[in-house]
Formats: structure tokens, sequence, C-alpha cells
């Protein structure tokens, strides 16, 4: 069966798209932090679709909630009153940290960053931006602009004026040897280097992401942005904070990745995780620059009543039920079973990252030359001990593990060894 959807799949659908694994698998179903094949097979997921099924597959309040609002109406669009799109708005706002927020949903998270970027250029009447090295915000022509991984960068032709500066990814970085304090000082003196030396003024804004996520959960010392905020503000520049991969309480520590550093963004994007699986994303603003945008304008499925409702579900189970504080706990649990491992083998040059979001990065011994064959024999060894992980990193070379927030102790446990034995078949 999966060689006939492999078939089907590749006759009809474009050849940049490539399913994982050497021999694909089909998802057929789901039940909490396990996926079902059509063919039968049973997987423990350790990365929900991207860290997108948040809260496990077919959780009870989720499906519920979806059953109810699809019996009622699907569609409506930001042009009528919806409940469920007012609920959630006034919900996300609150959470958000920012004062006097508003939030304009979208279908993507690359559609909420180039909305965010629309934001801050019309806000600031400038088309220049400042991004992150190994930043990664989506696939549109906007988002391709300030995504730093030449592996994912489909054109270099934009209307925008983008700079990139050093960022959390700190394995590679020439700072890389200095403590937290000093490599946190020499970012921010690079920071003000650039805006000296690029920039023509009035740069609209830096868009960051507190984790990077497809750049391999890399992660800077807590109250990075922090510092950065201070150069920022004595030039009026806004801080855009990337939260697709990093919100709702994943980190653990944190509700959203921007906590970690003493400051508040003036605009956060967020997607992935907040419907579970239904599309839903969006960006939250201060009214002042939310407001920019005086014409005309409405989003067709941002808001849509079936995504909100879902979502409703989600929040609701992500409070009531302590996952952040799960998050933190099993993120622990995770890290103490890997963290010998780690420590014993010559190729994996780190474990990094925070709660449920942890990486392992793999290079040749004794050095940091990234080895990507070696992730991908533990992504496939990892399939074959019935573990689903992900892939990512600069070069290829990062192993991305994601469980459910409602993860319990026993998957940990179950998923942590069939990591620890997926690496020693790639020791081996």
């Amino acid at each position: 069966m999966d060689r006939e959807l492999l078939r089907r799949y590749r006759a009809s659908l474009p050849s940049f798209l490539s399913p994982m694994f050497a021999e694909p698998i089909s998802i057929d179903r789901g039940d909490g932090s396990y996926v079902f094949t059509v063919d039968g097979d049973r997987y423990l997921d350790f990365f929900g679709g991207v860290l997108t099924t948040m809260i496990g597959h077919a959780h009870p309040r989720v499906v519920a909630a979806v059953q109810a609002q699809a019996a009622k109406v699907m569609h409506t669009s930001t042009l009528y009153l919806s409940e469920p799109m007012i609920a959630l708005a006034e919900r996300i706002t609150a959470l958000s940290g920012i004062p006097d927020a508003r939030v304009f949903f979208t279908a993507s998270g690359t559609e909420a960053n180039d909305t965010a970027l629309l934001l801050a250029t019309s806000y600031r009447k400038s088309n220049q931006v400042l991004a992150m090295r190994n930043s990664y915000h989506g696939r549109s022509f906007t988002a391709q602009a300030i995504t730093s991984h030449s592996s994912w960068s489909s054109t270099s032709i934009s209307g925008l004026d983008v700079s990139f500066i050093q960022g959390g990814y700190r394995l590679r970085s020439p700072f890389r040897d200095l403590d937290d304090a000093a490599f946190t000082q020499a970012c921010v003196d690079d920071l003000a280097q650039v805006l000296d030396m690029v920039s023509a003024g009035d740069v609209a804004c830096l868009i960051a992401e507190p984790i990077q996520g497809v750049g391999g959960f890399a992660t800077p010392p807590d109250g990075f942005f922090g510092a950065f905020r201070k150069e920022l503000d004595a030039r009026g520049i806004l801080l855009i904070s990337d939260e697709v991969q990093t919100g709702w309480g994943r980190t653990g520590e944190h509700f959203w990745g921007y906590e970690a550093h003493g400051v508040v963004p003036d605009m956060l994007t967020f997607a992935k995780g907040v419907g579970n699986g239904v599309g839903l994303a969006g960006v939250v603003a201060r009214a002042e620059i939310m407001d920019t945008i005086e014409v005309t304008s409405f989003s067709t499925f941002g808001g849509n009543p079936l995504a909100c409702a879902a979502a409703l579900a989600t929040l609701d189970a992500v409070e009531e039920e302590g996952m952040q504080a799960n998050a933190l706990a099993m993120g622990e649990r995770l890290v103490n079973h890997l963290g010998p491992v780690v420590d014993a083998t010559p190729w994996i040059a780190e474990l990094r990252g925070k709660g449920l979001m942890q990486a392992l990065e793999f290079v040749h011994p004794d050095s940091i030359q990234p080895d990507a064959g070696r992730a991908v024999e533990v992504l496939e060894a990892c399939r074959r001990r019935g573990l689903l992980v992900g892939k990512g990193g600069l070069y290829g070379n990062v192993i991305r593990i994601a469980p459910m927030l409602n993860v319990s102790a026993d998957e940990i446990d179950e998923g942590a060894a069939a990591l620890v034995a997926a690496l020693g078949d790639a020791d081996a």
C-alpha cells in the first residue's frame, strides 16, 4: 500500500516535495502520542507533523469541538461576526503579553510572518529588515527573503532590504567560546555595527525565533533578546517574535519563547500547534501598529470557525490539564535519559533546547564538521524501532525531538529507549 501511495504521490505532487525516510510511511490514523499506518504499523510520534499535533492525535476535547462546530457552520470569513473567532481573539490577545493587542488570523505561519512584515514596513515606512542567521520563517516570496538557510532559499529576489545578524546558533558562531554574557554582548555589538554600516536609517524591524526551529532548535542564552531590545529601542526598531514553534508552553519554562529574555515584543506570530492539526495562524500586534493598515483587507480562511473551535479546545486542554508544567517535567526526563549517551558519544556535538523541544547535532568526531549522513542513519534507525522524530539544521545534521505536550512519563521512557538504541545502531 505504501509503495502505491508513493507512486501516486510522485505522479501528482511537485518534485520539490519529498517524503521522509528511504521507504516512506503513510499515516492513516492517530491516537494520543501514537500514529498508525494503512498497513497497521504503530509508531510513537515525537514530531507531531512538525510540532503541529501539539496535544496528541484525536484529543477528545478537540474532536468534540470540531464535530460540534462542523455540524453548525464550517466557514464564514472575517466579513461576518463569528463567536469562535472573537472568543479566540480575546483569548490570544490576553495571553500574548502585548499591551492593547489586536490579532489578525491567517491560515499559516508563513502568512502570519508575511503580515507582520507588512505591518512593520508600513508602520516604519521602510523596507529595511533585520533577521537572524540560521533563521527560517516560511516559504512565501516575502518569508524567503528573511530565511537564512541556503537549502530552503528558493529565490534571492525580494523587495525587502534584509541584513542578517549573528544569533543564537552558538555552535557555529565566531563567538562560540565566550561565556553567556560575553556571547550576548558580542552579538549585540554585531547588531550595532550592522546598523551603523549597512542600514540607511529607519530600519523597520528585527524578526527572530526565540529558538530556531528548522535551524535545529538553536537556543540562545536567556536574556539574549532583552539585550538586543535595548539597541533596537534606541533606534525605534520594532521586534517581532516568531513563536510558530516556541509558543503555547512547549518550552516548559514559559508560555511564549520570548519570555525567557525579559522582553515583550511589538508583535508575535503564531501557528502550528494552536489548532492541534487544524490550520490556524496569526499575528498579534499593538493596536497602533495593526491599525497602520487603513485600506480594506480581510482573510478568507483566517479565523475560520472550525479552526477557531479547535484552537479554543486546544488552549482549554493546555491550560486546564497542566501541559506547560508537563512539558517542563517531561523535557527534563528526556534530557536525563539522553545526557549520558551524548556525553559518551564523540560524534554528538550537543544536546540543546528547552522543554519538549530538544535536538541532537551530529558532527565528525573531534570537530564541528557537520555529519548529515549520521543524522539520516539515526532518523532511519528510529523509524525501524517504532519512533518518529524530525531532521533539520543548516546542514541537515540535526535530529529534532518534539513530543506532544501531554506526553506521559512511560512514553518518554519508551521514546528515549528507542532513540538511545538508534544512536547505538548508528555508532555500530
